[in-house]
């Protein structure tokens, strides 16, 4: 019996939605949106820098195998979540 809450189809995953999926992990680390589960707020700095390395060992692993706006993305995404890091963790 499946989940009424649950979607009967998931979108198809490519890689723009794959790096969106971790960086919204990023931004629940942080405590900038809420858990999608609990609605909580939560902080984990250890979880979102180990999130954000993990993006950008990904984005250099996959250099020179990304179409030019995946990569694009992946390092706008791993600027801007930098910098939220950064601003999170002074203030």
């Amino acid at each position: 019996m499946s989940d009424p809450k649950e979607p009967s189809e998931l979108p198809e995953i490519d890689f723009g939605t794959f790096v969106m999926s971790l960086a919204s992990s990023v931004l629940v680390h942080l405590g900038e949106i809420h858990h999608p589960e609990t609605a909580a707020e939560q902080t984990n700095m250890h979880m979102a820098k180990q999130t954000i390395d993990i993006l950008g060992m990904l984005r250099d692993k996959t250099r020179g195998n990304l179409t030019e706006a995946e990569q694009q993305l992946i390092d706008n995404l791993l600027y801007d979540l930098r910098m939220k890091y950064v601003g999170t963790k002074k203030g």
